[in-house]
Parts: structure tokens; sequence; C-alpha cells
């Protein structure tokens, strides 16, 4: 995920951004109908790629957060 996953959600998001500037400019109707299904269909592909990608990860829900790492004891204190 971390080339090609990435990659697909950036082109999507732009593309939709975009879409949304479109739309408020009064763009052709022919013009943001092609790029709505275009989004639509790229961000299905998106959503698959992402989801079948090969990702292997050693870390569970007990490790918590990384950016701001807790111990177990503290955790345990917070609940």
């Amino acid at each position: 995920m971390k080339s090609k996953g990435i990659v697909l959600l950036t082109i999507t998001t732009i593309l939709l951004v975009m879409l949304s500037i479109m739309a408020a400019l009064d763009f052709q109707y022919a013009w943001i109908f092609s790029l709505t299904t275009i989004g639509q269909i790229l961000l299905v592909i998106t959503v698959y790629h992402v989801l079948k990608d090969n990702y292997k990860t050693e870390k569970t829900f007990d490790d918590w957060y990384e950016d701001k790492p807790i111990g177990r004891d503290q955790r345990d204190s917070m609940r």
C-alpha cells in the first residue's frame, strides 16, 4: 500500500476535490457527470486495492497509538 495505494488515493482525492470546485463554478453538466462517474469508479478501485494489499504487521490493538506511546500500566489506569 505504501506506493500504489497512496498514489491511487491521492489521485482520487485530487479528482474529487477538482470535481467539487468545477461544480461550484457551474461547469457543463456533461463534465460534472463524467468526472463523478470516473471518480466513483476510481474510489472503488482504490478501496479494493488498499483492502487486498499484501500488508503484514506485528502490531496489535494492545500496541495503542504510535504517535504517543502509552505503557500498559498507564492505559489500565485510564479505564
